[in-house]
């Protein structure tokens, strides 16, 4: 359905756009997860897209918006540009190869109810992520004595194929869930090349996926427009807020609201 064709086009859907678009940016800035995660549903439940194409709109607001934080943590040296290439030559094929399948049988009934499916799986899997952001260090370090070099890279190569797949499926997985994986293989790294990583690895997948979704015609351009208008000031507040806002309470709140969203979306 067509946001714009609802009796929302004008100024009240503009300004609807890009006040969400400033409440998801704002929350990225504070915790740094989120975007997709909470993008998704909104560009359903108050847009009303199908999911098909609120998934594709989102994975171009992903591409978008974490690009200058990809280079921001290139400059600071934070990227480890191994496992990102690891990764990618997982995620990558995995993508194509997802957005081809979708291509060939077309968007069926099936292929809407797995994309909805997907969605609320991986809101959930991000709440358990944030909420347990401590447990995961731990477990990695456990699993350290067990991952020599080369199956490490093995383990990196399959991350990066599990998130080719999710990410094109759910536009989500790339933010909590690809730094927790990095995490788990990586555990004695500090959190900013956790980060920097993670994010050098999603602008190129979000973006493949995100072509993929445009040809099938899954974007709405002129809502994207507005979203990303709206994030840019969001993004910069959120960063503020968080030297005042306890970590705690803000994972707590997102955790909730991820909870809710995929309930919602799976039922």
């Amino acid at each position: 359905m067509d946001w714009m064709a609802e009796g929302l086009a004008g100024g009240v859907a503009g300004w609807v756009a890009v006040a969400s678009g400033f409440g998801i940016g704002a929350i990225v800035g504070m915790t740094g997860v989120g975007g997709g995660s909470l993008m998704t549903p909104l560009l359903i439940g108050v847009f009303k897209l199908n999911p098909a194409v609120a998934i594709g709109t989102d994975l171009w607001f992903a591409a978008v918006t974490k690009s200058g934080g990809a280079w921001a943590h290139h400059r600071h040296g934070h990227v480890d540009y191994r496992t990102t290439g690891l990764m990618l030559a997982g995620s990558i094929p995995a993508s194509i190869a997802t957005i081809a399948l979708m291509t060939l049988t077309g968007i069926t009934k099936g292929w809407a109810s797995a994309l909805t499916f997907s969605l609320g799986i991986a809101l959930l899997l991000t709440a358990v992520v944030v909420a347990f952001k401590q447990v995961w260090h731990r477990l990695g370090m456990k699993l350290e004595r067990w991952l020599p070099a080369r199956r490490k890279a093995m383990l990196t190569v399959l991350c990066g194929v599990l998130l080719g797949v999710l990410v094109s499926l759910s536009s989500i997985g790339a933010g909590a869930v690809g730094a927790t994986l990095i995490l788990l293989l990586n555990p004695r790294w500090p959190t900013q090349r956790v980060v920097g990583t993670d994010i050098a690895h999603a602008v190129p997948l979000t973006l493949v996926a995100g072509l993929g979704h445009a040809w099938l015609g899954h974007v709405e351009w002129a809502l994207l427009g507005a979203l990303l208008l709206g994030s840019l000031p969001g993004i910069w507040l959120g960063a503020q807020l968080t030297k005042t806002m306890p970590e705690r309470l803000i994972r707590a709140l997102l955790c909730v609201s991820l909870v809710t969203a995929g309930l919602k979306v799976i039922h």
